[in-house]
């Protein structure tokens, strides 16, 4: 087949292709341009889910006759100075854009320069370009897209539901009005506004947790932890949530780079890792990070919508990151999220036991068959969990008497709140310790507690020199499979490494007869079953370097054997001495899986349950 030129309609359309693919990258491109503008105010109208109206208008320097009729040609921009793609200092510069848009709909732009007394428009259908109108219109810009795609209907088969595309348009708006927060943004459908973010002071730790607050929510506002880190002429500032509150996807990962907004997989991946096993697994953290960094470091033309970068030094940025998010979490210490107390409390809300709903009227509670009395209204089904009778209401004197008090570690003279998580109380089921603090209850899951410490010890000690070792007066007896005896046998030096010496003993048997001197009495047949499961899972039979390489993995799972079990009474010492071991202990707040160890319920909240507030 012959080569042949092909028309401009169709290089416009194949291009769009690249640059507009669904309603949001319009909105995207359209909203860059009017920050690139110098806008201060930026209103976005969407319709049909963007499909049948996207309208753009700012506040920005505006255009004149002649650069309207070559905003809409290709390859046209004012944002390129020269011809060094190395230094590039705006959000946009491939002129692409607007021509692209304007082959595959209706686009309509009216500007006024702000120092020209006219305003003229310039209207683009399909590719076909009408001649300048004069138009009225203060100074500023507006774009208006209408009947997105119709052009290519083959594309709008693979457009999802209106709702689908209004979300993505508002994902875009956020994250955009997130990386300038000095820029003011609305949104509305129309009929009304769906966001409306105001323009904050200068200063990202001082006042963009305002920002913040309007995009991630009021819960990320109280559980972000600042981040602040430099490296040579890159810097890092933001926010990370605490590893407690997290998302069952990574939408709730804001990264933004010179001021664009990107979804890069480097730096997502590095958060991920930052956070490490403290996030469960198949959650992601809430976090906002900024990165500066001289634009000769960076390349931003590997993705035609420029979504994702390209660092010259990978790996500076990744440790840069890493580090920065790592020092903010180990700051907070034991601290959790306080959203973990409110799901507590609503949950033990009256109507989640099948009480009757708040009312005006009064109640009667008494000792008999009727346990309500009221304003006569339906019938409500009690649980199996919650009996009202006679032997529910009677006296609570066969109740034990608490297994623990505060006796064993503070003194009476001590106040209640002279530590972060109080005094032990009392051990209930033998599996959660009941702390006071001045304001506060504070619900402790001893084993996650117990599991987190001994893991950060066991981290401490192999980075000190090796895990001390105790050796067994009789040694254990474990028998395996031989596949797991092999794999466990082929990695006996590494696991010496990690305070655990085995030998052979017999076809199908191994010979315990040292145990890290931090697990102590530990449940050797099972850790040994599990981690002969993680070297099994090493295809090219390197058990040793499988060890190596997931070591966090392993030191977890050695943790989690050799931690206080549910189950085990403490002793109001013990239990003192874990409250205090956790108040100094680094992500103390989520065991080694991510779940959270304590909850902590406010007084005055736990009040307004009995209705005494």
């Amino acid at each position: 087949m012959a080569i042949r030129q092909l028309p401009p309609n169709l290089i416009n359309r194949i291009a769009a292709g690249e640059v507009v693919e669904r309603p949001a990258s319009v909105v995207k491109e359209l909203v860059e341009n009017a920050i690139d503008a110098g806008a201060s105010r930026i209103d976005v109208t969407v319709s049909g889910g963007g499909l049948q109206l996207i309208r753009v208008a700012d506040d920005g320097a505006g255009m004149d006759a002649r650069d309207l009729e070559l905003a809409v040609e290709r390859h046209a921009t004012s944002k390129l100075k020269g011809e060094d793609l190395s230094h590039i200092l705006t959000l946009g510069f491939r002129g692409e854009a607007l021509p692209s848009i304007g082959a595959v709909a209706k686009l309509r732009i009216t500007s006024r320069a702000s120092d020209a007394a006219d305003a003229f428009t310039i209207e683009v259908d399909g590719g076909r370009k009408a001649p300048l109108k004069p138009a009225a219109r203060s100074a500023g810009t507006e774009v208006e897209v209408r009947d997105l795609f119709y052009a290519t209907p083959a594309r709008l088969k693979f457009m999802k539901s209106e709702r689908a595309e209004t979300t993505a348009i508002t994902d875009v708006v956020k994250r955009l009005g997130l990386a300038h927060p000095e820029v003011a943004f609305s949104l509305s459908n129309g009929e009304r506004t769906t966001l409306r973010l105001e323009a904050c002071p200068p200063g990202l730790l001082d006042h963009g947790l305002s920002r913040l607050g309007r995009i991630l929510g009021a819960e990320f506002v109280d559980d972000a932890l600042p981040v602040s880190a430099t490296r040579g002429h890159v810097r890092v500032e933001g926010y990370a949530g605490l590893p407690t509150l997290h998302r069952p996807n990574g939408l709730s990962i804001y990264l933004v780079v010179n001021g664009r907004p990107v979804r890069d997989r480097l730096i997502a991946g590095t958060v991920r890792a930052a956070y490490g096993d403290l996030v469960p697994r198949g959650r992601y953290p809430m976090v906002a990070l900024f990165v500066d960094i001289p634009p000769e470091e960076v390349d931003v033309n590997v993705h035609p919508a420029k979504t994702e970068l390209r660092f010259r030094d990978a790996n500076g940025m990744r440790s840069l990151l890493i580090g920065a998010v790592r020092d903010a979490l180990g700051e907070a210490g034991h601290r959790a999220t306080g959203s973990l107390a409110h799901e507590a409390l609503q949950r033990m809300r009256p109507a989640e036991y099948g009480l009757p709903p708040e009312d005006s009227g009064p109640r009667v509670y008494q000792s008999g068959p009727r346990a309500y009395s009221g304003p006569q209204r339906a019938s409500y089904p009690t649980p199996d969990r919650v009996a009202f009778s006679d032997q529910a209401q009677a006296p609570l004197g066969g109740v034990a008497a608490p297994s623990a008090d505060m006796r064993g570690a503070m003194t009476a003279e001590e106040p209640t709140d002279a530590y972060p998580l109080g005094a032990a109380r009392a051990q209930i089921q033998d599996t959660f310790i009941i702390a006071q603090t001045g304001d506060a209850l504070v619900i402790v899951d001893q084993h996650a507690a117990h599991e987190r410490l001994v893991y950060e010890r066991l981290k401490s000690a192999l980075e000190n020199g090796g895990v001390a070792r105790q050796m067994l007066l009789i040694p254990d007896i474990v028998e395996m499979a031989p596949e797991a005896l092999d794999s466990l046998l082929g990695a006996v030096d590494e696991l010496e490494r990690f305070g655990l010496v085995v030998e052979s003993f017999g076809p199908q048997a191994l010979a315990v007869r040292e145990v890290p001197a931090l697990l102590g009495n530990c449940d050797t047949r099972t850790l040994l079953s599990d981690l002969a499961g993680l070297l099994m899972e090493a295809e090219d039979g390197s058990g040793a370097q499988v060890l190596r390489d997931r070591l966090d993995h392993v030191l977890s799972t050695m943790a989690c054997h050799g931690s206080v079990r549910a189950g085990r009474r403490l002793s109001p010492e013990e239990m003192n001495a874990l409250l205090r071991d956790m108040e100094k202990t680094p992500f103390s707040g989520q065991c080694n899986h991510g779940r959270p160890t304590y909850v902590e319920l406010k007084l005055t909240d736990i009040e307004k349950l009995f209705q005494r507030r």
